[in-house]
């Protein structure tokens, strides 16, 4: 067990740092293709008004302009938006969600992929995305499940407990800084209490090996991340040799579980029409 990190509330994946672009692209290759295909079902089209929360590179935003051009918008917010490129349809947002409102009843569709996880204020965030949905509106939250991610196949028993050390370090990482690692199966039931109905959760399990992008991905937190590994409890060795290991074609290990989540604000609440 790593030790227990000090508490250092904020979003420990900052969108200006010299790891962000390698960050969103990791992203964007891992799970783009599942999370547009899931924004598809909630019928998204022409003319609708939509928002995406923490749009990182807006590719994901990008894909809904196209959906809704031409006379549709998208508004793509982040704390630091300047990685989102300009383009019809699509505006970009300096927006903090927890601390910036949001205008009531706006959005046909809002959606928000790997946030609300890493923010102590998750519930807070959560009914103010709801208030900010048009009646019938849809909500797609897009959380990751942690506690479940074990390697698979590694060269030796030892590299299988340096795999499992190297998640136990990130995970208090993100717990010190307010983070909930394992909050995607949360997602749903925090959803509905929202007071959304039509709760559609989806969790999705991939494989992970040497060269594919969730792997990737992981690679590039023991970069993006390595202060606080380090203080978790890793060694500098211990880093190299994980490195070392997530680029052996021997090794696979499995996804954590990604939650795509889907509600509707309802069309009429007790007492009436919205």
């Amino acid at each position: 067990m790593p030790p227990r990190l000090a508490e250092q509330p904020g979003y420990v994946f900052d969108n200006d740092s010299v790891h962000s672009r390698e960050q969103h692209r990791c992203l964007s290759a891992a799970y783009d293709t599942a999370t547009c295909a899931r924004l598809a079902e909630t019928g998204v089209t022409r003319g609708w008004r939509c928002l995406e929360v923490g749009a990182g590179s807006g590719s994901v935003a990008g894909w809904l302009a196209d959906r809704v051009a031409p006379d549709g918008e998208v508004v793509a917010t982040d704390v630091k938006p300047h990685h989102i490129p300009e383009r019809p349809g699509l505006t970009a947002l300096r927006h903090d969600i927890v601390q910036d409102p949001l205008p009531e009843g706006e959005f046909d569709l809002i959606t928000a992929r790997l946030v609300l996880q890493c923010l102590p204020e998750r519930r807070a965030v959560l009914d103010k995305l709801v208030r900010a949905l048009k009646p019938g509106g849809w909500l797609q939250i897009e959380e990751f499940d942690t506690s479940y991610e074990p390697p698979l196949l590694t060269p030796d028993a030892e590299s299988a407990r340096l795999y499992r050390a190297f998640l136990d370090a990130k995970c208090a990482v993100l717990r010190a800084a307010g983070g909930d690692p394992a909050w995607g199966r949360q997602a749903a039931a925090a959803m509905r209490d929202a007071g959304l109905v039509g709760i559609d959760p989806r969790p999705r399990i991939e494989l992970r090996t040497a060269g594919s992008p969730g792997l990737r991905l992981q690679l590039h937190h023991t970069h993006r991340l390595e202060e606080g590994l380090l203080a978790a409890g890793l060694t500098r060795d211990q880093l190299h040799r994980v490195r070392a290991l997530m680029e052996d074609p021997s090794f696979s290990a499995a996804s954590s579980v990604m939650y795509s989540v889907h509600g509707r604000r309802p069309l009429t609440e007790e007492g009436g029409a919205r």
